[in-house]
C-alpha cells in the first residue's frame, strides 16, 4: 500500500479527532472502557477515511529535449504596406 498524502492524513486526523469528541459527547460516558471503546471506533473511522479519500496520481513527465528545437518563424513573407489615395485623385486634371 503507498504511503498516505498529505491531505489524506489530515483529513483522517481531524476525523479522528471531531469523531471521538462527538461520540464522547454524544454518549455521555465515564468509565474507561466505555472511552476506550469510543477512541477505537474514532480510530477506526479516521483510517477509513484516510483509506476513502482519493489519492491524486502523479502524471509522467514527457522528456524535454536537451537541445531546444529551432522555431520555424511565424511569418516568412515580407508585408509592404499599400499606397493609399487620397480623396479624388484620379480626377485631377494635371497642367
Amino acid at each position: 500500500m503507498p504511503r498516505p498524502n498529505t491531505a489524506q492524513l489530515a483529513y483522517g486526523s481531524a476525523t479522528v479527532v471531531f469523531s471521538t469528541a462527538a461520540l464522547l459527547l454524544l454518549s455521555r460516558t465515564t468509565t474507561t472502557l466505555g472511552i476506550i471503546a469510543i477512541s477505537v471506533a474514532g480510530l477506526l473511522i479516521g483510517v477509513l477515511v484516510v483509506v476513502a479519500v482519493p489519492v491524486r496520481r502523479k502524471t509522467p513527465a514527457v522528456p524535454q529535449p536537451s537541445v531546444p528545437a529551432q522555431r520555424a518563424p511565424r511569418n516568412t513573407e515580407i508585408r509592404v504596406p499599400a499606397v493609399h489615395a487620397g480623396a479624388g485623385a484620379d480626377t485631377r486634371i494635371g497642367s
